[in-house]
């Protein structure tokens, strides 16, 4: 299959030329059209109403002298050449030029005559160079064909016609055209410009460079089209930004466990390490780096299920507040063991159309947080309640050393700690709450984080309410 090569400048240059000719053809049809109508079909009408009258004045009877007479003035004070004759066929023999009578009054013709309808001729003659119309008007006597009158006048051409306009029209016409060259080849860059523009800044952006933009000259429809594909740019600038930065954060996060594994184990291995203590220890290392490792890989798979629908939600009416209880009660030991307060406050008439599983996992990761950075004896708070008819409200509030405000914004952002070296000493992958976000999206629901060093941390979670 042969492509095509033109391009969209040439194809809309294309279609201003066709639309061009195709306006001029059409101006010529109509032009013929109107000498058709208000020219030839004027003359006919002329010359049968003439024609007409005159026959009026025949009474029947042989056509007499006096008549033939009154024919012969009228044709001097006419434009029309009038000619009367006793039988059609003589016609040939009256005018005043050559022409083959049998095809100026045919059978048919005469056919008509004798039903007393009127025939029209048209046809070229080299005399004048010129067409000709001709009409016969039969004189009819108790149906017998007593004579015709026979008037006939040149045709003027159209191009005589519109002589004194063409003088005008003409170059109005070219100054016109010329004009309409020079509009449709700016029209056309003006069109296509920002389409090269995108040419080339996609171009660019295939080669990793994101930076470039186009230059928005109009509102209409292709400046919403540059917009629009400025703010995709700038879009796959800041993903490309992001997978970058989750890369190198990947790679950094799992260099440090890989390193203690590596370098433990071959201590061990080199028989570095003297005693079944130091070797047990050792162990233990490697042991909760794997743990590291393996946490943070769960959570990159997690992460990537939930923002790429890998694992579509299974989403049942269920009661929110069950599923609450069932999760915080796997934390009792933690609790106990760092003396933490718990305050639970649910509203078990709340339904949700949701993934009770996806739900765990929510809850499980803000506990988690809530458990690792409270202090000992301190206190968690946890309420669920309707807001409206239609939403709830899940708050979990902890007495920890929270958050400072400049850094609200970024929580839930992939590998984000408030406390890079606290974080990595209590375990966390930076990816809990990125998880979170992404469960809670996927329910239509809404997250929001309220904190102030050293007062705790607050998260409030809006759901909609399953409709009864």
């Amino acid at each position: 299959m042969r492509r095509n090569t033109l391009t969209l400048e040439q194809k809309i240059w294309l279609m201003i030329s066709l639309s061009v000719i195709l306006t001029v053809s059409f101006s010529s049809f109509l032009l013929d059209y109107f000498y058709q109508k208000l020219y030839v079909d004027k003359v006919e009408q002329t010359l049968l109403q003439e024609g007409k009258s005159l026959a009026s004045d025949y009474h029947g009877g042989e056509v007499s002298e006096t008549f033939r007479k009154q024919i012969e003035w009228y044709d001097e004070k006419s434009t029309a050449e009038v000619i009367l004759v006793n039988n059609p066929r003589e016609l040939s023999a009256c005018l005043p030029f050559d022409i083959d009578y049998q095809s100026l009054i045919s059978g048919k013709d005469r056919a008509k005559l004798l039903r007393g309808e009127t025939v029209t001729k048209i046809g070229y003659e080299k005399r004048f160079h010129r067409k000709i119309m001709g009409v016969i008007i039969p004189l009819l006597d108790d149906h017998r064909l007593q004579g015709a009158i026979y008037l006939y006048i040149p045709l003027a051409s159209i191009q005589e016609l519109t002589k004194e306009v063409v003088m005008i029209w003409l170059p109005l016409a070219a100054l016109f055209v010329f004009v309409l060259l020079i509009a449709g080849k700016r029209l056309v860059r003006h069109i296509t410009g920002p389409l090269k523009e995108m040419e080339e800044v996609a171009y660019h952006m295939s080669q990793g460079n994101y930076e470039a933009q186009i230059q928005v000259r109009t509102n209409d429809e292709i400046g919403k089209l540059a917009k629009a594909f400025n703010i995709m740019a700038k879009a796959v600038a800041e993903e490309d930004m992001r997978k970058r930065e989750f890369l190198a954060n990947v790679s950094h996060e799992l260099r440090t466990p890989i390193s203690y594994v590596k370098g433990y184990s071959e201590a061990i291995l080199e028989g570095l390490v003297k005693t079944k203590e130091e070797q047990r220890k050792h162990v233990q290392l490697i042991y909760r780096e794997a743990g590291r490792m393996e946490r943070l890989v769960r959570d990159l798979l997690d992460l990537a299920q939930l923002e790429g629908n890998g694992v579509p939600l299974q989403k049942v009416p269920l009661v929110f507040a069950q599923v609450i209880e069932d999760t915080v009660a796997k934390y009792e030991p933690f609790l106990q063991k760092k003396q933490i307060t718990l305050a639970v406050e649910l509203d078990h008439d709340i339904i949700l159309e949701g993934d009770a599983d996806r739900l765990e996992q929510v809850v499980q990761n803000l506990l988690d947080n809530a458990v690792r950075y409270t202090p000992d004896a301190g206190k968690i708070d946890i309420q669920l309640r309707k807001v409206s008819s239609k939403s709830c409200q899940l708050i979990i509030r902890d007495s920890g050393k929270g958050v400072p405000k400049e850094k609200l914004a970024f929580l839930g952002q992939r590998f984000f700690r408030v406390d890079q070296a606290r974080s990595r000493k209590e375990g966390g992958t930076g990816l809990g709450l990125a998880i979170v976000k992404q469960i809670i999206s996927l329910h239509d629901g809404t997250i929001s984080f309220f904190s102030e060093e050293g007062k705790g941390m607050e998260v409030v979670i809006g759901l909609p309410i399953y409709p009864e």
